[in-house]
């Protein structure tokens, strides 16, 4: 039973010893880069959103015509 609690502990060093070296290999952005990725997401986020809105208007408006 020990055996495989060692070796469980061994897997668990390893995972976390190749987690940290790869995130040493991670190149980080910059505050101003993480700003203007941030807007850049925020932005598409309201478009998609806007799109998503004037089609289900559109949808329900169609479909209360038929359903009328």
């Amino acid at each position: 039973m020990s055996a495989q609690t060692s070796t469980g502990k061994g897997k668990i060093s390893a995972y976390f010893k190749g987690v940290k070296a790869e995130m040493r290999k991670v190149i980080w952005p910059s505050r101003k880069e993480l700003i203007n990725y941030t807007g850049v997401v925020i932005f598409i986020s309201v478009i998609v959103g806007l799109v998503v809105w004037v089609l289900d208007l559109g949808i329900h408006r169609i479909l209360s015509l038929i359903i009328k």
